[in-house]
């Protein structure tokens, strides 16, 4: 994987990379190893997250309800071997819609990454999320980060949208879209009160944001830098600047 391999620069790089990391972590210390899991991608987007679950042997179904979304991820599940394709569904719908399309506790784990930013009212989509998890299931939330708003643009020598930016839950994302932000604490409390109590989080791009792509050359400083990443985004103070916040609840 390169910078230059990703439409997003290194800042998509980094997510992707180090809430793939984090999600195998909380994985592996909630089932035995080996367990065929069976996954809910809600925003699966091109399905990059759902077909690296399939390719580890886990039954994964994603729902996306961009039209165009969706047929990328089908388009890349055409090109898998036979034996993942057995393993992943792409179904076209909006995730605050899961009890339409599927019955409650039928997940081991449910993914939820870069959603709610875009959604105005949050709760009844978390709620719904958590009545797809079954006993010990596992909820992975990606969201964006309301601590660390001021944090990008005074890295970018904007004083007055950094001010600004610490009365605000409203950011604007990479392309411009303005979009909500959350905050730790309130997220806390909604997962413990859909029966999900946070479990474990982290911070996401830390750095990333403030460097230019082309800073991170090689294979070698990449794998670097995602390992500075990487330990950043699991230790305090670092992880709560992090633009992103990775937060795995379970239920039981």
């Amino acid at each position: 994987m390169t910078t230059s391999s990703s439409p997003g620069g290194l800042p998509d790089v980094v997510r992707r990379e180090l809430v793939a990391r984090q999600l195998d972590e909380q994985i592996a210390a909630r089932f035995r190893v080996g367990k065929r899991l069976r996954v809910l991608d809600v925003g699966t987007g091109r399905g990059t997250q759902a077909l690296r679950l399939a390719r580890a042997g886990h039954e994964v179904t994603g729902l996306e309800r961009d039209a165009g979304l969706i047929a990328a991820a089908r388009a890349s599940l055409a090109a898998e071997p036979e034996g993942i394709r057995g393993r992943v569904r792409f179904i076209e719908g909006d995730g605050r819609d899961t009890g339409v399309h599927f019955l409650p506790g039928g997940f081991d784990v449910v993914l939820c990454h870069g959603v709610l930013p875009y959604v105005a009212e949050p709760d009844p989509l978390v709620a719904g999320l958590g009545r797809m998890l079954a006993a010990g299931g596992l909820l992975s939330l990606l969201v964006r980060n309301a601590d660390a708003l001021a944090v990008r643009p005074a890295l970018a020598g904007d004083w007055g949208g950094a001010l600004a930016a610490f009365d605000s839950a409203r950011a604007r994302d990479r392309r411009g879209v303005e979009v909500r932000a959350d905050r730790l604490s309130a997220l806390t409390v909604t997962l413990a009160g859909i029966g999900a109590p946070l479990r474990a989080w982290y911070g996401v791009r830390v750095f990333a944001d403030a460097v230019r792509d082309d800073a991170v050359g090689s294979a070698g400083d990449l794998a670097l830098f995602l390992d500075l990443e990487d330990r950043a985004g699991r230790t305090d103070p670092y992880r709560g600047v992090g633009s992103l916040l990775h937060l795995c609840g379970a239920r039981g």
